[in-house]
């Protein structure tokens, strides 16, 4: 028997893009047989295995995109350790509702009560359920925002983190930021109202907070501490 039928099929999906159509047709097929399906509900089972699988894929560049330094989800977050945080109000923001609404969150507390784990685990929620998002410290942003102004492409950059759907800035006050690095920060900050969500981690209560133009966002508080 000629193998030029599976030969051009083989470059159709390829084509076409389906790795998981090419990759899994044949077992499919008899397994279908087998169990006495027809083609219809054979094509329909071949074609969900794609979506899945395509799926998949679109969550993991996402979450290569968003730069997490480790990805870590809510499943693995001890809540009893901390028993002042609200559990409930942590795993209803984990629904990401709040980022359809481009709401702002920020997470205060000390050092080590689990602030960047949170905001990881809202993170990835957020990649999969299809959202853009991005992950940066304080510290980290400034610089590249510097960097940015010094060879004139701010602009650029500043509508490029604008254009995220949740931009999540850990450690805010834990290092120290310059006078231009702060007010480079809040404009981007104010620039993301009502156009994208932030999510700011910070060890600094409000009154202790420099900034020379807060947003004027509402935001959704998350103590941890």
């Amino acid at each position: 028997m000629s193998d030029a039928p599976e030969i051009l099929l083989a470059h159709h999906l390829k084509a076409l893009k389906l790795p998981t159509f090419l990759r899994e047709h044949q077992k499919l097929a008899r397994q279908c047989a087998a169990e006495g399906m027809d083609h219809v509900r054979y094509l329909a089972r071949l074609v969900e295995l794609e979506l899945i699988d395509r799926e998949r894929r679109m969550v993991e560049r996402r979450i290569k995109a968003a730069k997490f330094p480790t990805v870590k989800s809510l499943d693995s977050f001890d809540f009893s350790v901390i028993p002042k945080l609200n559990k409930m109000q942590v795993l209803e923001l984990a629904r990401c509702e709040w980022i359809d609404r481009r709401e702002n969150v920020i997470a205060l507390g000390p050092s080590g009560t689990g602030k960047t784990h949170i905001a990881l685990g809202l993170g990835l929620a957020a990649c999969q359920k299809g959202m853009s998002v991005s992950f940066t410290t304080a510290a980290a942003l400034v610089n590249e925002l510097m960097e940015a102004r010094d060879e004139r492409r701010l602009l650029r950059f500043q509508k490029q983190r604008a254009a995220v759907k949740l931009l999540i800035v850990d450690e805010l006050g834990f290092v120290p930021l310059s006078k231009t690095g702060a007010e480079l920060l809040f404009e981007l900050i104010s620039q993301r109202y009502e156009r994208g969500s932030t999510l700011i981690t910070s060890n600094l209560p409000f009154d202790e907070w420099t900034a020379p133009s807060a947003p004027s966002a509402s935001p959704a508080h998350c103590s941890t501490g």
